[in-house]
């Protein structure tokens, strides 16, 4: 265990500095916070760069009952409240976080799946975070992911992802259009959900596709609906127009899953 007081720390300026974007990506690591997702990147083997921990809170219980024997197997750094207040973004935090580094997995596409998911331009970290989950429970283990979506590994993201976030494989993408183009030269079809299809999810079949969903406002962009193979909508009888992208996502990879299985 090491001690960190001074928030001239070299180490605790670069962690200050992952809270933006492009920090991220120039050091390619990320912060996650909370005892729950500290737990999971463990039993993940997740690449964990260092783990920092709240002096004040690491006798509250929490962190004690749930990491107490994991904490034995990392050189673990304690730091004051103060310091760790500038490390954190969260209101009531847990006292505990962590700086992963981003897997190189993540620098390829996987074409052996029979179902890849792109995410056009989702703006809403919630959104994001909610859809990695829900594609994790559905065996979906690739995302494609636009220049324009919310970044993946925001911290917002990373919490509504309650974990999946290392279990699924995030693909960026500078120009999307361009990647969905060369995996159709592959087996894949792109399939885009929007409100104008003729044909409903339960028309078609959900393998060897690539499902793209798009912007919460706005949909898929006009580019990339004029590559897709086939348009496709979720039947809705009630009077609501559209629904929001992550439960439209939910219901299409869960259609995808009944498929499979039964």
């Amino acid at each position: 265990m090491q001690k960190i007081v001074s928030k001239e720390n070299p180490l605790i300026k670069h962690i200050i500095k992952l809270k933006e974007k492009k920090y991220r990506n120039e050091y390619n690591e990320f912060i996650i916070e909370g005892v729950k997702i500290t737990k999971e990147a463990i039993k993940e083997k997740a690449s964990i760069k260092n783990i920092i921990v709240n002096e004040e809170l690491l006798s509250n219980g929490l962190i004690q009952r749930y990491l107490k024997e994991d904490l034995k197997k990392y050189e673990y750094i304690q730091v004051p409240n103060t310091i760790f207040k500038e490390l954190t973004d969260v209101d009531n935090p847990q006292g505990i976080l962590a700086v992963i580094e981003k897997s190189k997995k993540n620098l390829e596409f996987d074409v052996k799946s029979d179902i890849i998911l792109a995410i056009d331009n989702i703006q809403d970290p919630g959104n994001l975070g909610t859809i990695i989950r829900t594609a994790d429970s559905a065996g979906v283990n690739q995302i494609l992911i636009s220049k324009g979506t919310v970044d993946p590994y925001n911290l917002k993201v990373i919490r509504s992802t309650m974990g999946s976030i290392f279990r699924v494989k995030i693909v960026d993408c500078e120009d999307l259009a361009k990647e969905l183009k060369n995996l159709k030269k592959d087996k894949f079809k792109i399939l885009a959900t929007s409100l104008n299809a003729n044909k409903s999810i339960y028309d078609v079949k959900l393998k060897d596709i690539i499902l793209v969903i798009g912007n919460e406002a706005n949909g898929i962009s006009k580019e990339i609906l004029e590559i897709a193979d086939e348009k496709i909508i979720i039947p809705m009888v009630g009077k609501t127009e559209s629904l929001n992208a992550a439960v439209a996502t939910g219901i299409v990879l869960y259609e995808y899953m009944r498929q499979k299985l039964y």
